[in-house]
């Protein structure tokens, strides 16, 4: 039975006794003690003693219930007065639909069960870890996640990406966050790493391990925002941070190996580029100096020729009117160039025969020699 057990003990109005009397809270057993349902005629009897306790004069009339009805609303209403940090926003709801949101202070919301108020936190910064796990301290990782760090690069390389984001609730659009995820960790992971996986996807493993990571995390936050934004999820992007990025484990020395080779490949091709750009105009300078010695000896030879022709038709001209005197003129010209530094040994046919010839021009360096020639014989001889 509802009202009794087995032993004869009261129900939810009563208590166990030895001779199966119940006690009720509104006091002491009676017609109820066998074991019966109570009479809640009783019940409400016994109450209404209890309350004229409670109210002055000792007599309860119907000013006086509507009094104490008043203070009961009175007290309920001000239980919706609530308090919001400046951390925080306030969501207020009423029979369970978002009504409005408020700031910072001291606000009012209709009391539960009408009301309720949801007070996010709006300005912590939440951290969500893609492709590792860190130490409970929160410095370094503890494990790697290959499942999720593992990527396909736009190259058919694959590539080990660790990253987290770090976000928070925003404040302009709180109610989206509490009404539209359910699981915000998980959703925002799964954004992070559809995300990262579009980018890495358009970019060639060589850049994303080098010069390109600043980049990636720029874009990867962008499309994030972008899709949470379309989910009216209420969540700010604020940062996307690469934790590292390099080949997988098992591949790493050779991808290493290879990357040094690539690495001795741009070196020479620089030291080649190097020699070509000495080399080559240092050649086209020496064609360049060539070619112009080869232009000044023709401009030379041609206007030594036309200078020769020129003079040559003077001379021709002379000739022309006075021809014994050109001819007697060309011949001493010509014997004063050809016998002007030569030795010479005149012959006379007419007189002795040789004419002894004394060279001149030779005569004060032969004394000079003979006059040092004669000093170093004194000296030797004292």
């Amino acid at each position: 039975m509802p009202w009794s057990n087995q032993s004869g003990g009261g129900g939810p109005w009563g208590q166990r006794g030895g001779s199966g009397g119940g006690k009720s809270p509104w006091g002491s057993g009676g017609s109820q003690g066998n074991g019966n349902p109570p009479d809640l005629e009783d019940i409400l009897r016994r109450s209404q003693d209890r309350l004229r306790d409670f109210i002055p004069g000792g007599s309860m009339g119907g000013k006086g219930l509507i009094l104490l009805v008043l203070a009961v609303i009175a007290i309920w209403l001000l239980t919706g007065f609530y308090t919001v940090r400046p951390n925080e926003v306030g969501i207020n709801m009423v029979f369970g639909k978002y009504s409005s949101t408020s700031g910072e202070g001291l606000r009012y919301n209709y009391p539960y069960p009408i009301g309720r108020v949801i007070k996010p936190n709006v300005t912590a910064q939440q951290r969500v870890e893609v492709g590792y796990r860190s130490t409970a301290t929160g410095q370094g990782r503890a494990r790697d996640v290959i499942e999720e760090s593992l990527m396909l690069t736009g190259d058919e390389n694959i590539v080990d990406i660790d990253f987290d984001a770090v976000w928070q609730i925003n404040p302009a659009r709180p109610q989206d966050y509490v009404f539209n995820l359910q699981n915000p960790d998980g959703t925002i992971k799964s954004v992070a790493e559809s995300a990262m996986r579009e980018v890495i996807g358009r970019r060639n493993i060589q850049a994303i391990l080098t010069t390109e990571q600043a980049n990636i995390a720029q874009e990867v936050r962008q499309i994030m925002q972008r899709a949470l934004d379309a989910y009216g999820a209420g969540v700010l992007i604020n940062v996307v941070q690469l934790q590292a990025a390099r080949p997988p484990a098992d591949v790493q020395q050779a991808f290493y190996d290879v990357n040094a080779a690539q690495q001795d490949a741009v070196r020479v091709q620089n030291e080649a580029s190097a020699y070509a750009s000495r080399i080559v105009p240092e050649a086209r300078g020496d064609a360049s100096r060539t070619v112009q010695q080869a232009e000044a000896y023709r401009e030379q030879s041609v206007a030594d020729a036309t200078g020769q022709a020129a003079r040559f038709r003077q001379v021709y001209e002379e000739y022309r009117k006075a021809p014994d005197v050109s001819r007697e003129r060309i011949f001493l010209e010509t014997m004063e160039r050809v016998f002007g530094g030569a030795d010479k040994i005149i012959v006379d046919q007419k007189g002795q025969g040789v004419v002894p010839f004394l060279p001149l021009n030779q005569m004060p360096q032969s004394q000079s020699n003979a006059a040092g020639t004669q000093g170093n014989n004194q000296g030797a001889t004292r």
